[in-house]
């Protein structure tokens, strides 16, 4: 290649120097990614990326009436302009849940984690760009 020997030796100890930088860059960037993915997300992160339905009244199968109101966690910022735009369809799944309830399956915890872990699933099911991460209940009453 060159006729200075030492030269071509630099070159080569340059070469390889770049591809080991680049080796590290890569596999420190690959395990830094899969932490990021495994943490919790902060609380800062899971308001930025919830949207709040609105105060929701409705009947139930036992003649009584429940008004809720419920934050959806989703996972990227695409999902929750979505969700925005697919609000009516929420509450569609959200009105239809609880109408064919009775005050007993809703009653304690129990009864609000099963009826969460249902809209998870039912919301999830109408989803396109991301998914529905978590359903808090914010507003309960049944009366």
């Amino acid at each position: 290649m060159f006729r200075n020997r030492l030269v071509n030796i630099m070159l080569i100890i340059l070469i390889v120097l770049t591809l080991v930088g680049v080796a590290v860059l890569i596999f420190v960037n690959y395990f830094n990614n899969e932490d990021e993915q495994d943490r919790e997300p902060t609380i800062d992160e899971i308001i930025a990326q919830s949207y709040e339905t609105e105060e929701i009244t409705t009947n139930l199968l036992s003649n009584d009436f429940v008004r809720a109101r419920f934050l959806i966690h989703v996972d990227n910022r695409n999902a929750l302009q979505e969700v925005q735009k697919r609000d009516f369809q929420v509450n569609n799944i959200i009105i239809r849940s609880l109408a064919g309830m009775d005050a007993s399956q809703l009653s304690g915890a129990d009864g609000i984690e099963k009826l969460e872990a249902q809209l998870q699933d039912d919301i999830n099911a109408l989803m396109q760009e991301g998914s529905v991460v978590k359903i808090y209940t914010t507003e309960w009453v049944i009366q």
